[in-house]
């Protein structure tokens, strides 16, 4: 059996006259940057998040490069980033001459730990960016304490946790003064290709996010300040408005596929959900851990990417890869070990979680088109090279 681990035609395919239609009226009016879909698709985000302001751009790396860049970063400033996340939350502070400063994760979500970022406080240190990685919502309540007591701006790197809410029912991207997201094909609200918002309560903020995004311009050719061009294109934001109300729908059934591999993988004894980081036996398979799933919150972890870590993880990629399972690693280097940051100088040894992720994490498929024939196959699939090996 083929197991794809992302497969975006079926989605294509139930939406596809509207999507279609949507398309063609962007062709139609000829109105490609800016206009009344960008418009429209912020005024819905805001609905669905509950927030004040979003700002369409042109992709998840440059919401945050934009983020930083409106609340005046500058060369020397340090930002706490989580040290195991995908490289744009820290390139983008590196791009600023700002310098990175890595914290690492909580064994049992991947988030960054909120316990060692106090720590890393310094009188440079201007912001905190949180990572909402694989659809889990970072400790936020923690962070903002933190926040607040030194006086740091949170930017919350949502870009794969859009209708990810905390513990309480706040949604993430909404409780820092900025929230990332990113609209890439591979997200649970994926566009056609690159695009992105950011999102802010902070009405003072949010214009000034609004003026940067187009070169720093209020009005053609007189500009403010110096932004850049990260306008999200109209194309982009007409299909994102068909595919929104689907979202909470396609989150459920991601939770619903993670829900039948915790069955399949107890029923093959192979399953250990108390999230420690190391395990008892070697034929034991450590699965993602979903914290925050009390009251009437619903959308408590959204399954952006469904991440298992196991012992021989390379050998287990090889051997899934012959049994046409489709599988990958995110993410292999930390920043803490990227060539890139060596002038920064970082032990090894202060990251000891982050190690472990980077060198046992493995995505299996949870899209929401997925089977749950096909999910026993990568299941058995997995057992069969427990027990051979």
């Amino acid at each position: 059996m083929k197991v794809p681990l992302l497969d975006l035609k079926p989605q294509y395919q139930s939406l596809k006259k509207e999507i279609d239609e949507a398309v063609q009226r962007v062709i139609d009016s000829q109105y490609f940057i800016m206009g009344p879909d960008i418009q429209k698709l912020e005024e819905e985000i805001c609905s669905y998040l509950k927030c004040k302001k979003a700002i369409g751009v042109s992709s998840g790396t440059d919401a945050i490069l934009l983020a930083l860049m409106a609340l005046d970063i500058k060369p020397g400033d340090e930002i706490i980033v989580p040290t195991y996340s995908f490289f744009a939350t820290a390139g983008v502070v590196a791009r600023l001459n700002a310098i990175p400063i890595f914290v690492d994760c909580d064994p049992v979500t991947f988030n960054i730990d909120p316990k060692k970022i106090e720590e890393r406080i310094t009188s440079k240190t201007k912001v905190i960016i949180p990572v909402h990685l694989y659809g889990q919502s970072a400790e936020m309540d923690e962070i903002m304490l933190i926040a607040k007591k030194h006086n740091i701006k949170v930017v919350e790197d949502a870009a794969q946790a859009i209708g990810t809410q905390y513990k309480d029912g706040r949604f993430v991207g909404a409780i820092g003064d900025i929230g990332c997201f990113s609209f890439f094909p591979s997200k649970n609200l994926g566009g056609f290709g690159d695009g992105g918002i950011v999102t802010t309560n902070d009405e003072v903020l949010a214009e000034k996010l609004r003026i940067m995004r187009v070169h720093g311009m209020e009005q053609s050719y007189y500009h403010k300040v110096v932004g850049g061009n990260f306008r999200l294109d109209a194309l982009q934001a007409a299909v994102l408005r068909v595919k929104l109300p689907q979202l909470d729908a396609w989150s459920a059934k991601r939770r619903e596929n993670a829900s039948a591999y915790t069955k399949y993988f107890n029923e093959a004894g192979l399953a250990d959900e108390e999230g420690r980081l190391k395990f008892d036996s070697k034929n034991k398979v450590l699965l993602p851990k979903a914290v925050y799933k009390t009251g009437s919150v619903k959308n408590y972890h959204i399954y952006n990417q469904y991440i298992i870590r196991v012992e021989n993880r390379n050998a287990l990629l090889e051997f899934l890869k012959k049994k046409e399972v489709g599988c990958a690693i995110y993410y292999p280097v930390p920043f803490h070990r990227q060539e890139c940051f060596s002038y920064l100088n970082c032990k090894d040894e202060e990251f000891p979680n982050s190690n472990y992720a980077a060198e046992n994490s493995l995505a299996l498929p949870i899209y929401p088109e997925l089977s749950h024939e096909q999910i026993k196959y990568v299941v058995d699939s997995i057992a069969e090279f427990i027990k051979n090996k």
